[in-house]
């Protein structure tokens, strides 16, 4: 249903009103309320904030069509006004559409034209209506998605290109909260939920600042892939702030003795990017998989708290950027033999 506030001070207008458009009233398609100057329209538009439209007159007693418009301009600016005025008063119609008026109808009213005018501006605010809500729920799927999904997504003109996949050569960073579990034994759940999520917005903006994406949240760890130039030294950089932010926030519970640390993979290499998921369920995830993957989730399994792991190949190419600690060979599952390992102390700058 539309709601209408017809601004007139003449009554016979209420009784044409009601009279021509007596079917779409029947029917629900429509509603009108009747205020005979601009003060009462004001009061009546702060008890009523669902009015879809204005349709005044501009010459009226106490508060005429002008001042009304500047006064809705200022406190409902969404709200479409429509001016009905004398053919003679066009200087005022050219003042009201300046003011923001949406469109007017000259006096004598022909009801044709009126109907016409009304569908036209009912329209118009459909499509406002509709335009703010697409907004509200692309800022709303923004907290949810990365940002790096919805360009994705935004570049795939058919929704059975969402299936293609890549193969691109990227950083992947696997950062985990030691021991996280403890506080969740033993504190409420919304306690526990606010401080992972404190965390995770410390490491969420070390990786954008390095130009990385979230790929997922993983109970307690963040995994975070980065692309394009200098990417595993951007990870190595991430992950250092990372560790150096987290460990200087306080100790949590003096009761479960709570520190909170991190511990953490990387590994660079050729991996597969794009929708993982089920297109019968219409459920998809947008993640990287690929052995280089694999290998960086072992290696932060591997971690200690505070340690950093890479391989030493992928680390060789930057020890001019970064000193790293050579911790030794370990074993990884389905890998045959052993890889060398080491941990990131800190970028040489």
């Amino acid at each position: 249903m539309v709601k209408i506030l017809v601004v007139d001070d003449e009554a016979d207008l209420e009784i044409l009103i009601k009279q021509k458009f007596r079917k779409r009233i029947r029917e629900g398609e429509m509603e009108f309320s009747f205020a005979l100057n601009g003060r009462i329209a004001l009061e009546m538009l702060e008890e009523n904030p669902d009015i879809d439209l204005i349709l005044s007159d501009i010459n009226m007693p106490e508060m005429d069509g002008l001042t009304l418009l500047s006064k809705v301009k200022e406190k409902h600016s969404l709200l479409k006004t429509v001016i009905i005025s004398a053919y003679g008063d066009m200087e005022n119609i050219r003042t009201a559409m300046n003011l923001g008026a949406f469109d007017f109808i000259t006096k004598p009213v022909d009801f044709r034209d009126l109907e016409i005018t009304l569908e036209k501006t009912i329209q118009y605010r459909n499509q406002i209506k509709s335009t703010l809500k697409a907004l509200r729920e692309n800022n709303i799927l923004k907290m949810y998605v990365d940002e790096t999904v919805l360009n994705f997504m935004g570049n795939k003109e058919l929704e059975s290109s969402l299936m293609e996949n890549e193969v691109i050569e990227a950083s992947v960073a696997f950062i985990d909260l030691v021991a996280f579990t403890k506080i969740s034994e033993n504190e409420e759940p919304n306690i526990v939920v606010g401080l992972l999520n404190d965390y995770f917005d410390l490491m969420v903006k070390e990786i954008i600042e390095e130009q990385g994406s979230v790929d997922k949240f993983i109970g307690d760890a963040v995994m975070a892939v980065f692309q394009g130039e200098n990417h595993f030294s951007r990870a190595l950089r991430a992950s250092l702030a990372i560790r150096s932010k987290i460990n200087e926030m306080p100790v949590f519970s003096e009761e479960n003795n709570f520190k909170p640390q991190v511990s953490i993979g990387i590994n660079s290499g050729e991996m597969v990017s794009g929708n993982i998921g089920s297109k019968s369920l219409k459920r998809l995830d947008y993640t990287v998989i690929g052995d280089a993957v694999n290998v960086a989730a072992r290696l932060q399994t591997a971690a200690k708290p505070g340690e950093i792991l890479v391989l030493e190949k992928n680390a060789a190419p930057h020890m001019t950027e970064f000193s790293f600690r050579e911790i030794g060979e370990i074993k990884m599952k389905n890998k045959t033999h052993p890889v060398k390992v080491l941990d990131v102390v800190s970028s040489i700058a």
